[in-house]
């Protein structure tokens, strides 16, 4: 009876052997799977980046230098980008044999004697092409170039310092259909490019159109597209350094590419030219701003915040004597008002005195809008003074926004610390989702706009989306700096402000009821026009020159001006301000705290309005890729203003109200 049983249990023995071997074998070959993929996977995303080319490179004779590709894209989309190499251009430079041939052909060189010959053959071997350079490598970045968008890569033109080339093919293609619809796309939407030879920036367009009718666009058999596939490289050298660089291209050379049907083959050829130039090398970057901003605008700029500035002056200085000679009348009526007489005479905005301190409703956003504002502000002045002084670059890429980046992390202890001593200040106790609300107040709607805008430019393609080691880096900073300090702000403010808020009236336990029956130019929204165009008016010229650098290809480069009128913005908002709480305290509403904020802040929301004007009037942007970008970045803008400005205007009112209450008499 025990047999049956034994030859059952030697049999699940040898299953369950063969089992766990084939187990066994399994697992190695799934972990070797893995680690094929896993080897993959690396190989690609962190494969090994071309070092820098550091600009200031001193050049020996027939030293290499190197052009570094960056981008291309519709001209009047500046945002819109896409890697240089997402067109069909050359990523190999052609051998001398094929060179040889081309240029014999391009010269067109008969060769009848031994001295033609001789002195063909001399020019050839002078060339040396060692063809060792290649395409589409992609090279390491700051983090304020990965910010903007920029890619760059390497590219197979072989350049030497101080010699020229008259003309050189870099390589021969026949471009198939798919390939002349793309070029033929990027064309009819007036791409350029843009390349860099020791940090200098060269542009140029990718191709022309001739004889499109504006309405119908290519006509068949009437219009032509063509590809410049010459590029004509420009260097100007002063003593053994590279000081300024341009690249053009040939209209002689073109090719047209109008029927898209027919294969068509292209020759893609450079050539180089050196001159001496004095500029020196420390200076070379202002000749883009001269070239291409100051000399057209600089005096109708400079008349404009002239013109700013009297407006300013004549504003503050109006203000400012109505509202002494208002609250002098003011005053010496309440100082001689007897305690028999007062509650018959008392009127205006003496009579709230007992409502005028009472705390706002939603202290913990209050207190966080505050806070950020202030934060907001002093990083603001801080970039524009170190722009001034020029210990931030502002003609390198990306260096303003990378340097926006570190100063808000750096300064998120101000903000958390001016926050909390006001949360203490209205009698709040919990301190700790205040210092959270201030953290995130600004960075949370900043980040949903990026992850839309991001996800635009993934599906698009294009170069504006943040790689995801720069999307890394900021999140790392953010939390590992701001974060913290965020923190250190909100604990120094709870163990050593002061906490007091010093009221120079008592607060009754009921409020007291606000009048309904107001003329409507004495309105909330009356005010909130009236506050956000006055300072809007002081800055409307200024602001088209930063747009035009913001969402152009001019740079931006007087900072000293943009610093003034940042300042002219704070006062003007400042006094406005003042004067619209007057006005409301007077008709006896003491719920000051909000309107105030809001009034002051209300010429972000201005700002953010002319942002539609001048995309639909004074630009030539169009696409859901550039209007995402647009209209996501200028509400962050425009939020960013209204935090500082509601700020500022909240600070200067609390001034002027515990001021005008403390010196009358109350009860």
């Amino acid at each position: 009876q025990l047999l049956p049983i034994i030859k059952i249990s030697y049999h699940w023995s040898l299953n369950a052997q063969h089992h766990k071997r084939t187990m066994r074998a399994s697992s190695i070959l799934s972990l070797l799977l893995w680690s094929s993929a896993i080897s993959t996977a690396s190989a690609g995303l962190f494969k090994k980046k071309h070092r820098r080319q550091k600009a200031g490179t001193k050049y020996e004779p027939h030293g290499e230098v190197h052009v570094v590709v960056n981008k291309v894209g519709p001209f009047n989309n500046p945002t819109e980008t896409y890697r240089y190499y997402s067109l069909p251009f050359c990523r190999t430079h052609a051998d001398e044999s094929t060179h040889k041939e081309a240029y014999e052909e391009e010269r067109n060189i008969a060769l009848e004697s031994d001295e033609e010959e001789e002195e063909s053959a001399s020019y050839l071997r002078k060339l040396e092409i060692k063809g060792n350079r290649i395409g589409a490598e992609r090279h390491k970045q700051r983090l304020g170039e990965s910010i903007v968008g920029d890619r760059r890569e390497t590219s197979p033109y072989e350049l030497s310092f101080k010699d020229d080339i008259e003309w050189r093919l870099l390589c021969k293609t026949t471009l198939d259909k798919h390939d002349l619809i793309q070029l033929k796309e990027a064309i009819h939407n007036n791409y350029f490019f843009e390349m860099f030879i020791e940090d200098l920036p060269m542009w140029g367009y990718v191709g022309d159109i001739e004889d499109e009718d504006e309405i119908l666009g290519e006509v068949e058999g009437q219009s032509h597209t063509y590809l410049f596939p010459h590029l004509h490289f420009k260097l100007g050298y002063n003593k053994n350094q590279i000081v300024s660089a341009a690249v053009t291209t040939e209209r002689d050379r073109r090719v047209d590419i109008t029927n898209v049907n027919k294969p068509t083959p292209v020759q893609f050829s450079y050539s180089v030219e050196y001159f001496e130039d004095d500029l020196p090398w420390r200076m070379r970057m202002t000749r883009y701003a001269d070239s291409r901003f100051l000399p057209g605008s600089f005096e109708i700029h400079w008349l404009s915040i002239i013109n700013s500035f009297v407006l300013v002056l004549l504003l503050t200085a109006f203000l400012t004597i109505i509202l002494m000679r208002v609250l002098k009348n003011d005053f010496s009526r309440y100082m001689e008002i007897d305690d028999s007489s007062m509650e018959e005479e008392e009127s205006g905005w003496k009579l709230i005195h007992g409502d005028v301190f009472r705390f706002p409703q939603f202290p913990v956003l209050f207190c966080a809008s505050v806070g950020t504002g202030v934060q907001l502000t002093i990083a603001t002045l801080l970039l524009l003074g170190l722009a001034l002084t020029g210990m931030i670059s502002t003609t390198r890429r990306g260096s303003i926004l990378a340097g926006m980046v570190i100063l808000y992390c750096l300064t998120t202890t101000v903000g958390a610390y001016i926050s909390t001593r006001l949360y203490f200040q209205m009698n709040g106790k919990n301190w700790v989702r205040c210092v959270l609300f201030t953290a995130g107040l600004f960075p949370v709607p900043t980040s949903f706009v990026f992850m839309w805008v991001n996800t635009v430019a993934l599906f698009h393609g294009s170069t504006s989306a943040l790689p995801f080691s720069t999307i890394f880096t900021i999140a790392a900073i953010f939390a590992l700096v701001a974060l913290p300090l965020t923190v250190l702000g909100g604990i120094v403010a709870k163990n050593y402000a002061n906490h007091d808020f010093n009221a120079p009236t008592r607060t009754t336990k009921v409020a007291r009821e606000i009048p309904t029956e107001v003329p409507w130019y004495r309105s909330r929204f009356v005010q909130m026009v009236v506050s956000g165009f006055l300072p809007f008016s002081a800055i409307y010229i200024e602001l088209h020159y930063i747009f035009a650098s913001m969402w152009g290809h001019q740079i931006y480069t007087l900072f000293g001006i943009l610093l003034f009128a940042f300042v002219l913005l704070l006062i003007v908002t400042s006094f406005i301000s003042v004067a619209l709480l007057y006005f409301q305290l007077a008709r006896e509403d003491h719920r000051w705290w909000w309107s105030t904020f809001i009034n002051s802040g209300m010429t972000g929301l201005f700002i953010y309005a002319y942002s539609f004007f001048y995309y639909f009037h004074r630009s030539g942007m169009t696409g859901m890729l550039q209007s995402s970008f647009y209209f996501g970045y200028m509400s962050i803008v425009s939020f960013g203003f209204f935090l500082m400005l509601g700020s500022c205007g909240f600070h200067f009112s609390l001034l002027f109200v515990k001021h005008i209450y403390s010196r009358v008499k109350c009860d």
